[in-house]
């Protein structure tokens, strides 16, 4: 893919998987959702405090994947440094995540019983990409 197919298709609404290195165990890897823009910055709402909160917080940096599921394959993935991790989602930002996945009126409902002073918004600065669109093959 092109750097700006693969920002397209990581744009698009997708469960993402972020996947983050750990000490003595193997790398914590979990569904997510998520909001990007192209060629902005990659933004996860988690749970201070969280299993992904600590290892964020050891590790310092990520990689994120994004797939379809249906021939032909496609997946982007992206790889960053956290740049920011200190503070709740405003409740527009806890919307644009939510609502990439749920109707506006459960995203609204979602974010209204889950946005708490003890969540927090991730921000990734993707800098290095692999992709792979087998529809070019």
């Amino acid at each position: 893919m092109t750097a700006e197919e693969r920002m397209a298709f990581l744009a698009e609404p997708r469960i993402g998987v972020l996947a983050v290195g750990r000490d003595g165990r193997a790398p914590l890897a979990v569904p997510v959702w998520y909001d990007y823009e192209p060629g902005g910055d990659l933004l996860i709402w988690i749970d201070g405090g969280s299993v992904k909160d600590k290892v964020l917080t050891a590790a310092g940096t990520f990689s994120f994947a994004v797939h379809t599921e249906t021939l032909p394959y496609k997946y982007v993935t992206a790889e960053g440094p956290v740049i920011s991790k200190d503070t709740p989602p405003t409740e527009e930002q806890a919307l644009r995540i939510a609502g990439r996945y749920l109707p506006a009126e459960e995203a609204a409902a979602y974010v209204r019983q889950s946005l708490s002073p003890r969540s927090v918004l991730v921000r990734m600065r993707p800098e290095k990409w692999l992709s792979n669109d087998q529809s070019k093959r």
